[in-house]
């Protein structure tokens, strides 16, 4: 007979999951864009726009779930426009909707790179660019690749797409909200804790 903590424990779970697909998604929320911590002031932005264009962007999609939350990162150019970027994600290694399912149970196996639609500005929902000098964007990459290296499973409520853009987050030194959140909120609120 299974334990009383772990069938409390399963409860306790599930109702999280369930909690956090209460709530719906608003309109797409304007992007955003950040200096790096190390710049100051508007006109220092553009001119590392000119000059470096390296960036990050924490982002949320819209999907026929909940949503997804990833990172984007690359280079732009002097428009603004991105650069052969790539992108960082956690989400269950198939198409096929069983998996997905299961995971809200069991771990699944996971994929942590591109998925449909992550690049499709129709299907943005929020985002938070932040610009980055050189060296901080091959420290951001270096941290992507292991985490990505790392990260083999997915759980809806243990391991999902926030906590694996989240622990992209801290690395970068950036508190971050409830892993629960519906991704947009999660993302909104990303930026909003740190002052973007």
């Amino acid at each position: 007979m299974i334990p009383v903590v772990i069938r409390i424990s399963a409860v306790v779970l599930l109702a999280f999951a369930a909690a956090a697909c209460q709530s719906q998604d608003k309109k797409p929320e304007p992007g955003y864009v950040s200096s790096s911590p190390n710049i100051d002031g508007p006109a220092k932005l553009a001119s590392q726009v000119r000059e470096q264009g390296y960036f990050i962007e924490f982002r949320s999609r819209y999907a026929l779930s909940y949503g997804h939350s990833y990172v984007i990162f690359g280079r732009i150019d002097e428009k603004g426009a991105m650069v052969s970027p790539e992108v960082a994600g956690l989400a269950p290694a198939t198409n096929d909707t069983a998996p997905y399912v299961i995971g809200h149970f069991l771990p699944v196996p996971a994929e942590t790179g591109w998925s449909d639609g992550d690049l499709e500005e129709e299907y943005r929902s929020a985002s938070w660019r932040i610009m980055l000098t050189e060296p901080e964007y091959r420290k951001v990459v270096a941290d992507i690749r292991k985490l990505k290296a790392k990260a083999r499973f997915w759980h809806a409520s243990l391991y999902n797409c926030n906590a694996f853009t989240a622990e992209i987050a801290r690395a970068m030194g950036y508190k971050t909200p409830n892993i629960w959140l519906r991704p947009q909120e999660f993302i909104t609120r990303l930026r909003e804790m740190n002052g973007g």
